[in-house]
């Protein structure tokens, strides 16, 4: 029992899955998206893609839907398609791509398959038409013509053989035969030749002459392109007369696409004698009947050729070709089936159907041929082959996409719609269910199901598959919960061991079933329920379960007749009680089976089933016959049942419905149980259709059908009548027929106005047939006649009838509307002529308004009657204007009306023009505009425009025709600058007009149009060219000539012209000339000269061509190298250099040669030419090696010299030794010692010493001595006898020459000899030198040596060696010398002198400024006197001011030297140093320079300022650069009153005018320009007022002192006295309060004084500020300017320095003690409004007290002055670390913060200080100040450097302490803009120039371009972070004030009022005054040029170097703290 519940578990949870899958779908399938839809195809691919395999294919597929469908190509089979590399891929947008491949890769399942594509989403899936693909492989073909055989004036056929596999892909293009003739394809058919559609050549009436000819055909190939010409030419072969041929009619298939209009050709091809008559007919279709084929426009019959044009499908059919001639004939048939696109379309293509509703789908198709029609369900066959599928009642799987497929053998074509499944489906689902009970029997059961659902189920119970049904002791309920569920129960009481058994529980509604089981055990006896009869149909499956109670039961088996199953293969039986008997049959399983239940203990129950198996009926077929029948005919069948169980019903229908007593002439005979006789006695039509005899029994149903074939003749079924029409009518008569076949109905029209001769109505717009009706679209009178409507079928004669339709006609204007002109004055007559059924009436109309006769006797009406209708004509007699008017006849029958219109123009000449105007003029046109005349009612056809020029007369005009049609022309070649008058006239057909009247114009001056002449390029020199000219001719200027454009470029190219523009020259016939410079070294210019006016510039001149002169070759030869060919002989060879850069003709070479050890000495060199590209030097040093140049050389000069290179010369026999001695060393040696060769020729390998015995024939003996061995002692001698000694020295080559010959003699006295030889040394620096000095003699003689003459005693570095050398350690400059060594003993003393020369670096040179530019310097360089080594060269160093160091090479022959590309108006320092083989020298004094020119220099005021009312315009042009180009303006204004400036613009550029706009009129306003240029900046100040409304001046402003505008006084209260000015007591109160203080600062400075700092120099030292343009708001503020904290600074535009800042608080280091004296400049920017009382007094310098003290220890410094009234100046100090400034320090000083006091000046000039002493009595001007600066103002002047920083730092500059440079600054140092591309770097102070000599007083050039004390003007510039600054001034007068220090002004301040401009030095003083470098001379703090912004600090990067030490802060706080009283203001900004 375990198994078979296992096996129901199994089956409940498959179904629970099934239906929770059902479920789903249903779910999926409504979503709560209404726009959700299947897919759909939007681009479907065709039918047929054909390509090659050298172009490859794409096939794109494409649907829509919601989802986005998924595209998949498939197979015809259905199975998916993947890529094939290289040959099929599918791209990711769905296209299936064919990529070309190779022959030899084409594979047939690929490139010859049929493919469809197959789109698909959740809802449905869809598949397109079939896709046949394919690939045609590229297949050499050759097209044949054969030989046609034809009977003389038969008709011939040539055809062009293609081969059959290239057959579907070559067309024939053309013919052409051996005469040139050409046929193409065409319409025309009345020639002998007719190229047939299917590619036949048809030639007709072939005569003898065809013979002749041959014949070629011309193919394209449709899918390459490629044509062909046929390989062979075929010929006609012309027989004799013969009898009828055999042939064949075949009709050549093709394809036609319905938009290509397709031509049909049957041929019938007959070669007969006599000529044949060919006849074609045509079957009536479903007939034998045929009708001769009638020819027209359409169809034409050529020879016995039926053509076919625009085939439709009705000219498909059976068609009879018919043959004769008077011997006999012949006929053939053949089928044209004329195919059309299919084409698909389902109706409705969406429906939504409730469950259990009906759809209908119709398939709507188009096309010829139809062959399947099929239907598909999401993309699988569903078996239905009708064009109407109907779904009776709609379940939940119907819903999708339903497709149907139309196809023939070419083509296919699909539909597709979606079926929608309406409202909620969801089918029942088990929510919850009873499970499997094993129990005792008593107590009650109770078995619960609960289902859903939507529509809600139903739920019933069944027990062992019988339904139960309520009883006493089985109860079954159910009701529906809130939620929709059924709850279902079954309550079984008191249960017995009967009740057990399999219950389930079925929840079933309309959209599905659901059921559940669960078996019921119940303990007791086994005991089977009664089974009832089971019938089953024969052929089935019988599947019975035996019903079981009680448990537990041990075995279920079945039985029969006693035996248990299975007793043979059919049967099979479960454990769990189940019967299967497979294909039933009544014999051998109709019985009864008895099932037992048998359990453990050994009781069984029984039942039985009885089996009963049925056969259902099968009905014999039967048919009518193959032929259809006739009408009256008579025809009887008999359905008859072969097999199946009685008892049977027969019953018979036709076409779906029963046949009855209705059906008249049919009976029907039973004639047994199972025979069935229908006959009929006389067929007729009604009994046409399809017989069905059905049989039935309780086992099912069978039936046979046949259809009865009725041939039926035509009968009226509305037979057509006459009809009338109204004339534009639609007209519309009928004509139907019925019969079998169904008849053809077809209209025809009476030839004539008679019935009899017919023909077929030609195919129109508006004249159609549809289903057998005539219709006629706006039916006209030409429609009218007599019509035969005829119905055929072929059974019978057919139907016709005849009848008349007739148009009743209205009247009827042919010409609705016309013009008529007559000539004014003359007659006229009008007609009309209306056509329609009389009478008809005719009235006149003019104007709409009836015309009577009689009341003008001009007109006259007259009618005549027609036979088409009536004329009416209307006479007028003479024709004024009025009658321009529109005359109508209005014509009147009965049947309507009609009218038309005659437009009445009367003409006659047009009146004048008017309104004349000229609308633009130029020099050589005029553009004129005029009012157009009343044209006389005639247009006017031309317009005729007279001009002349105003001296002429009117006879001598010139003429323009202008078109009648516009009223604006151009009179065109005029001449420039001339009177014309100019009238107009207007003309058409009738005569002209008067003249308008004349206007007078002068026409424009223009371009010039003539060219320059006689142009002239000559080359001055390598890259200048000068051009000279001559004006065009004086007809051809066009005005008056201004200048010329000149304009060149480099022949032979495409590059423009760069012009250059020169003024004209006004002296009569002077030629222009220009210089071109830097040009191009020999180079082709091409050169064009235009001349302009102030119109323009005119033509180009021609081109000149011209080469510079020649240049000097930029490249050297190439690929040089030398060959040592002997001893003093080396071969050089080379490579020419490259053409472009020879800059010239290359004439020569120079090999410049020397030896090597002489190469750095040009004087030594040698030089040799040769004119090709090898040389052989001659005449060298032997065994030397040499250095080697070669340049090139042309007209130009010397050309770049080659890399040097080296060869050495080969060895040779040495010379002989210089010099010999031969030195007694006793009574038997001499010691011989030699000098060796000048010129060894090679390596010394050994000397030979010869020596004989003088006076004898005795052997000469040698000895041979190491090369390095400069002497030998001959031994063995004899006494007193004389000895000849000579030496040779041999090299590898051999032996030299032999050295002179010396005797000396041997003997007892040895006198003292030195054997060594006076030589020169040569040593280089530190290096050791030794210096032999080889002495005999006996006794032993002593050495001493002389040193410059002067006794030597040995010291550390000089010793005298034991064999008498003296040794040098060390060598320096000083030991070169003489050095004389001394030999003496008793008996002689000799002595030689040796020379050291001691070769060292070279010293300093000799660096002179000769001249200097304003870009380059030139300086003379001049060798060291003591240098002893050769100098080879210099290296000169120099530098900007602010800027990194760089050095040129300068050869040592060089006298001067150009330094070029410097900074204008800038200093500079420079310094040389020599070098030679030894290394480089000494570095020269620094030469402290500046290149020529200033700063900007001031205009004169009504030059440069022009005002009007409410604007301002500057001219820039009045300013003066100073000799440095301008950059650009900075302009400024404010209102007088007001405090704070406006920056109007801060890059106004030079050379332009500029506007400063919306000004107050009458208002005063200030005006600040800051000019700039690379020397700096000037600022100028100017006082303006703008003129009021009406152009007037204001009066000037008054200070009180009758002074104008020259100062602003500071205006009292008429009670206050004039003392009590507060221009006076400010500065007297200020004076007060600075003495008081300072004389308290002083003594608390000198109670601290410090220790002098030894280190440094009677100098002022100063440090600024670090400025940051990026620093916050909050980081510095004057404390006393509290209300200012939000604003901030400015910041300078690009290219210039700040700005001057006047009125700030200074931080200076000094303050420089007020005076009364007033202090005024005679400068015109001088500031008027200022009282000269506020500037303050200045006294006499300070003189130090104990020198210069400098704090550095503490880092606080007091400064401590004693001079006459000065000694309560102070010193405010300053502490800063200055980013980037000593850099080269001692990094540990360079990292504290230091303070210094400040040196104010000393009583008179101090070496080393350059002050600015002044001369007593001379006015102490303060010092001009450059480049003042404050902190940005970043939310009003945010501005970046131009050149992409962020920050811009001040650092101090390095020092320079060159005495002879004294610049006119003393304590000032400037600031300099050092620019890179990173930011823009401010470096801080300038040098010091100390020379006293140079040093003159200076003019205050701060009164002279500020004016005055600056107070509240410029407070916006001092409001946050201003810095410090000093005015510092020396030696004043104390009878001279001094204002407040302004701040310096702009770099080379124009000098021209000072007294302090004696040097070339700039006077500017520098923004960090209070530092000075006490370093060494040459410590220079460098400002760093940074290529790279990152070589520049950012501000996060300051602030952390300034805070990294701690002691600045403190300093400043106690500097705060300790300053009696005095703010010590904010000096550091960051």
């Amino acid at each position: 029992m375990n198994m078979p519940n296992e096996r129901l578990k199994w089956l409940m949870l498959f179904a629970a899955v099934a239906l929770i899958a059902c479920g789903s779908q249903t779910l999926a399938a409504n979503p709560p998206d209404a726009d959700q839809k299947g897919p759909v195809f939007l681009k479907e691919p065709t039918n047929r893609i054909d390509f090659s395999n050298s172009t490859g294919a794409e096939i794109e597929c494409k649907a829509s839907g919601n989802p986005m469908p998924e595209i998949i190509w498939i197979r015809s089979d259905g199975t998916a398609v993947g890529d094939v590399p290289g040959l099929r891929q599918i791209s990711s947008d769905g296209k299936l791509v064919f990529p070309p491949f190779r022959a030899e890769d084409y594979r047939q399942e690929v490139h010859a398959q049929v493919y469809a594509c197959l789109a698909r989403n959740q809802f449905g899936s869809i598949i397109s038409r079939d896709v046949h693909v394919r690939a045609v492989v590229s297949q050499h073909y050759e097209e044949d013509i054969h030989k046609a055989f034809v009977i003389r004036g038969n008709s011939a056929i040539l055809k062009c053989d293609i081969p059959s596999f290239v057959a579907d892909f070559v067309n024939v293009i053309s013919w052409h035969s051996d005469e040139k003739e050409n046929f193409y394809p065409g319409t025309e058919y009345d020639g002998k030749y007719l190229v047939l559609p299917s590619g036949e050549l048809h030639i007709r009436e072939v005569g003898p002459e065809d013979g002749y000819k041959s014949y070629q055909c011309r193919t394209k190939h449709r899918l390459t392109g490629e044509t062909r010409l046929s390989a062979t030419k075929g010929r006609l072969v012309i027989t004799g007369h013969c009898c009828l041929s055999d042939y064949s009619i075949r009709f050549i298939g093709m394809w036609f696409l319905s938009q290509l209009r397709p031509m049909i050709v049957l041929k019938c091809p007959s070669q007969t004698y006599p000529l044949p008559a060919c006849r074609w007919y045509k079957f009536i279709e479903g007939t034998t009947r045929k009708q001769a084929v009638v020819l027209n426009d359409r169809v034409k019959q050529v020879s016995g050729t039926l053509i076919i044009k625009d085939a439709v499908v009705e000219d498909s059919g059976k068609y009879l070709c018919v043959v004769n001639n008077s011997v006999g004939g012949e006929s053939v048939e053949t089928v044209l089936t004329v195919t059309a696109p299919l084409s698909a379309k389902i109706d409705p293509p969406t429906q939504t159907v409730d469950f259990g509703r009906p759809a209908v789908f119709t398939c709507q198709y188009t096309g010829n041929p139809i062959k399947t029609v099929s239907w598909m369900k999401d993309g699988k066959a569903i078996g239905h082959s009708e064009p109407v599928l109907r779904i009776e009642s709609v379940k939940k799987e119907d819903k999708g996409m339903y497709q149907c497929f139309v196809r023939n053998d070419q083509e296919s074509a699909e539909a597709s719609a979606e079926l929608k499944l309406g409202g909620r489906f969801d089918p029942p689902v088990i929510r919850q269910a009873f499970q499997e009970e094993t129990m005792e029997p008593g107590p009650s059961v109770f078995l619960k199901c609960v289902a859903g659902g939507n529509p809600t189920p139903e739920i019933s119970w069944e027990l062992d598959g019988k339904k139960i049904a309520n009883n006493d002791r089985y109860q079954v309920g159910q009701y529906v919960t809130v939620n929709g569920d059924v709850v279902s129960y079954l309550n079984i009481t008191s249960v017995h061991a009967n009740d057990g058994g399999l219950y389930k529980c079925i929840a079933k509604s309309k959209v599905g079933v659901a059921e559940h089981s669960a078996k019921l055990n119940v303990y007791g006896l086994p005991y089977i329920r009664q089974m009832e009869k089971k019938a089953i149909v024969a052929g089935e499956t019988l599947i019975v379960t035996c019903p079981v109670a009680g448990y537990p039961i041990d075995s279920i088996v079945w039985e029969r007749d006693n035996r248990a199953l299975p007793i043979n293969r059919k049967q099979k039986v479960f454990p769990n009680g189940t019967l299967i008997i497979e294909n039933v049959e009544r014999n051998s399983d109709q019985a009864t089976y008895t099932c037992v239940a048998k359990n453990q203990e050994g009781y069984s129950a029984r039942g039985s089933l009885e089996v009963q198996v049925m056969v259902p009926p099968q009905v014999m077929p039967f048919v009518f016959g193959e032929e259809p029948s006739n009408y009256g005919d008579s025809t009887a069948v008999q359905c008859m049942v072969f097999k199946g169980d009685t008892p049977l019903q027969l019953h018979w229908t036709l076409n779906g419905q029963p046949i009855t007593n209705e059906h008249v002439g049919i009976r029907i005979i039973k004639m047994s149980p199972k025979l069935s006789s229908l006959s009929i006695d006389a067929i007729n039509g009604q009994h046409r259709g399809l017989f069905k005899c059905i049989a039935t029994n309780a086992a099912g149903t069978s039936e046979q059908s046949a259809e009865l074939m009725v041939n039926v003749p035509p009968r009226w079924i509305l037979e057509p009548t006459d009809k009338a029409f109204a004339q534009g009518s639609d007209a519309k008569v009928e004509c139907k027929a019925d019969g079998f076949p169904k008849p053809q109905v077809t209209w025809k029209k009476a030839v004539g106005d008679t019935p009899g001769e017919y023909k077929d109505l030609k195919k129109s717009d508006n004249i159609r047939v549809e289903e057998g009706t005539l219709h006629v679209d706006n039916i006209q009178k030409t429609n009218e006649g007599y019509y035969l409507c005829e119905a055929i079928n072929g059974i019978g004669s057919g139907l016709s009838a005849v009848i008349m339709i007739s148009v009743q006609a209205p009247p009827e204007f042919t010409e609705k509307l016309r013009n008529q002109t007559a000539r004014r004055g003359e007659p006229a007559v009008l007609q009309c002529e209306a056509k329609g059924e009389k009478p008809i009436g005719i009235l006149w109309n003019m104007n709409n308004m009836r015309l009577d006769p009689k009341n003008d006797n001009r007109y006259t009406i007259r009618e005549e009657i027609l036979s088409t209708g009536v004329m009416s004509s209307l006479s007028i007699k003479r024709t004024e204007r009025s009658d321009s008017a529109l005359f109508t006849c209005v014509a009147t029958n009965a049947f309507g009306s009609d009218d038309a219109s005659i437009n009445m123009i009367v003409q006659e000449v047009p009146e004048m023009p008017y309104a004349l105007k000229v609308l633009d003029k130029s020099g050589r046109s005029v553009q004129l505009s005029w009012a157009q005349p009343y044209d006389g009612n005639s247009p006017l056809d031309r317009y005729i425009i007279e001009f002349k020029r105003s001296r002429a007369s009117w006879s001598e005009i010139d003429r323009v025709i202008v078109p009648g049609h516009t009223t604006e022309a151009q009179v065109q070649k005029l001449s420039p600058a001339t009177t014309y008058n100019i009238r107009i006239v207007a003309e058409n057909a009738i005569g002209t007009s008067q003249s308008s009247e004349a206007v007078t114009i002068i026409t424009a001056e223009e371009a010039p149009s003539g060219k320059p002449q006689n142009i002239k390029v000559e080359p001055v020199n390598q890259t200048t060219m000068r051009v000279t000219w001559k004006p065009p001719p004086r007809t051809e200027w066009n005005g008056e000539i201004l200048g010329y454009y000149v304009g060149y470029k480099l022949s032979n190219t495409n590059s423009s012209y760069v012009f250059e523009t020169i003024n004209f020259i006004t002296e009569e016939g002077k030629e222009h000339n220009l210089e071109l410079q830097n040009l191009r070294v020999y180079t082709q210019y091409s050169v064009v000269i235009q001349a302009f006016n102030k119109i323009g510039a005119g033509p180009l001149s021609e081109e000149e061509k011209q080469f510079t002169a020649e240049g000097t070759p930029s490249q050297p030869p190439s690929d040089t190298a030398c060959t040592t060919l002997t001893s003093q002989t080396i071969r050089v060879g080379w490579v020419s250099p490259p053409l472009e850069s020879a800059n010239g003709v290359i004439k020569t070479y120079k090999v410049v040669y020397a030896p090597s050890d002489e190469w750095y000495d040009e004087t030594k060199r040698h030089y040799k030419k040769t004119a090709s590209s090898d040389t052989v030097l001659h005449g060298l040093k032997k065994y030397t090696n040499y250095t080697m140049q070669v340049l090139a050389t042309t007209a130009g000069g010397d050309g770049v010299r080659s890399v040097p290179i080296h060869c050495q010369t080969e060895p040779d026999v040495p010379e002989a030794p210089t010099d010999v001695k031969a030195l007694v060393m006793g009574n038997a040696a001499i010691l011989v010692s030699w000098r060796p060769p000048a010129q060894p020729n090679g390596i010394i390998t050994q000397y030979t010493v010869y020596s004989k015995a003088e006076g004898a024939e005795t052997e000469t003996k040698t000895q041979k001595v190491p090369h390095y061995q400069m002497s030998f002692e001959a031994t063995e001698l004899e006494k007193n006898k004389p000895y000849e000694f000579w030496v040779t020295a041999s090299t590898t080559i051999g032996e030299g020459q032999q050295s002179k010959s010396i005797v000396a003699m041997p003997s007892d006295q040895v006198p003292a000899k030195i054997a060594s030889f006076d030589d020169t040394f040569t040593a280089t620096f530190k290096e050791d030198a030794k210096m032999p000095c080889l002495a005999v003699g006996a006794p032993q003689p002593e050495i001493t040596w002389k040193i410059k003459g002067v006794e030597f005693s040995a010291n550390d570095r000089m010793r005298v060696l034991p064999d008498g050398s003296l040794l040098i350690k060390s060598v320096n400059r000083q030991d070169a010398g003489d050095y004389s060594c001394h030999a003496e003993n008793s008996i002689a003393k000799d002595s030689i002198t040796h020379k050291l020369i001691v070769l060292a670096p070279p010293q300093s040179p000799h660096v002179t400024l000769s001249a200097t530019t304003t870009d380059a310097l030139t300086v003379k360089l001049k060798p060291h006197e003591g240098d002893t080594a050769p100098l080879h060269g210099y290296t000169l160093h120099y530098k900007p001011e602010f800027g990194e160091w760089e050095t040129s090479e300068v050869s040592v022959d060089s006298q001067k030297h150009n330094i070029e590309g410097l900074l204008c108006g800038s200093r500079y320092q420079v310094y040389a140093t020599g070098f030679n083989n030894i290394g480089a020298g000494e570095a020269s004094d620094i030469l402290n320079t500046r290149t020529k020119g200033q700063k900007p220099k001031l205009p004169e005021k009504p030059r440069f300022i022009e005002v009007s009312s409410n604007s301002v315009s500057l001219h820039f042009k009045a300013w003066k650069d100073g000799g440095c180009p301008m950059s650009h303006f900075v302009v400024e204004s404010k209102k007088r009153d007001q405090i704070e400036w406006n920056q109007i613009s801060n890059n106004v550029k030079p050379d332009n005018n500029y506007v400063v706009l919306d000004l107050e009129p009458a208002t005063w306003y200030n005006l600040r320009i800051t000019a700039h240029n690379s020397a700096g900046f000037t600022v100028a100040e100017y006082d303006f007022a703008t003129l009021t409304v009406t152009g007037g001046t204001i009066a000037p402003l008054d200070d009180g002192s009758g002074h104008g505008n020259v100062h602003t006084r500071i205006r009292l209260p008429a009670w206050m006295p004039e003392w009590l000015d507060l221009n006076f007591m400010v500065p007297l109160i200020a004076t007060v309060v600075v003495v008081a203080v300072g004389i308290c600062v002083v003594c608390v400075a000198l109670s601290r004084r410090r220790a002098d700092d030894m280190r440094g120099g009677q100098k002022d030292v100063y440090y600024d500020v670090v400025y940051n343009q990026t620093m916050g708001p909050g980081a510095t503020l004057d404390k006393r300017r509290p209300d200012l904290r939000d604003e901030l600074g400015y910041i300078a535009p690009p290219n210039r320095k700040l700005p001057p800042v006047p009125g700030s608080n200074y931080n200076t280091c000094d303050r420089i003690k007020r005076g009364r004296g007033g202090l005024r400049s005679n400068h015109s920017t001088w500031d008027p409004r200022r009282n000269p009382n506020l500037y303050e007094e200045l006294k006499a310098p300070p003189v130090p007290m104990h020198g210069n003290h400098y704090g550095h220890a503490h880092g606080n410094a007091e400064c401590h002055y004693r001079h006459p009234g000065m000694e309560d100046e102070i010193c405010p100090y300053a502490t800063f670390h200055l980013l980037g400034f000593r850099e080269e320090m001692d990094p540990t000083k360079a990292m504290n913060f230091q303070t210094f006091p400040h040196q104010n000046g000393h009583a008179g000039p101090v070496p080393g200080h350059a002050g600015t002493m002044l001369p007593p009595g001379h006015p102490g001007h303060v010092h001009s100040r450059s480049g003042s600066q404050s902190m940005p103002r970043a939310n009003r002047y945010q501005r970046k450097n131009s050149q992409g920083g962020q920050s811009s730092i001040y650092t101090p500059a390095p020092e320079y302490d060159d005495p002879a440079n004294c610049a006119e600054e003393d304590q000032y140092r400037r600031y300099t803009r050092v620019n890179s591309q990173g930011g823009s770097l401010y470096s801080g102070p300038g040098p010091e120039y100390d020379d006293p000599a140079n040093c003159a007083p200076e003019e205050d050039q701060y009164g002279s371009q500020y004016g005055g004390p600056y107070g509240q003007p410029y407070d916006h510039y001092g409001s946050r972070g201003s810095m410090g600054r000093r005015s510092i001034g020396s030696a004043r007068n104390p009878g001279n004030g001094s204002p407040e220090p302004p701040p310096p002004p702009p770099r080379n301040h124009d000098m021209s009022n000072s007294s302090f401009n004696d040097s070339k030095e700039s006077n500017e003083i520098s923004e960090a005054e209070c530092d000075r470098d006490h370093g060494p001379r040459g410590n220079y703090g460098a400002v760093k040029r940074s290529p790279q912004p990152k070589d520049q600090r950012t501000t996060e990067e300051m602030r952390k170097l300034i805070e990294r030490n701690e002691t600045g802060p403190k300093q400043l706080q106690l500097q705060q703290a300790n300053g009696a009283g005095f703010t010590a203001y904010d000096t550091m900004a960051v």
